[in-house]
């Protein structure tokens, strides 16, 4: 089963966060951060939004840093995905 987002929506999948600090502690599961960074895996056409013109300006592939609580979380195929508008990503990350 595929997602596929409609108007300014983006389908991403968080990346997860490190277990291990750069000084080598290992954190425990209450002292991890919600990661903010993810990949997008779906994009949606774009197009006219609420009457305005809106271009889509991530790729399938990107890195992506997003807002910490934005978007509805879904669950498919024992995957969790989140659904958000592209104006909750505020950067991509590139190497």
């Amino acid at each position: 089963m595929n997602l596929k987002p409609l108007g300014d929506r983006v389908v991403i999948k968080m990346v997860e966060a490190e277990e291990t600090t750069k000084s080598g502690i290992i954190l425990a599961g209450s002292a991890k951060e919600k990661p903010q960074m993810a990949e997008v895996v779906a994009i949606g056409p774009g197009g006219m939004i609420d009457g305005k013109e809106v271009k889509m300006e991530v790729a399938v592939g990107d890195k992506v840093i997003t807002n910490k609580y934005a978007g509805t979380e879904v669950k498919l195929d024992g995957v969790e995905y989140i659904v958000l508008r592209q104006a909750d990503i505020l950067a991509k990350v590139e190497d």
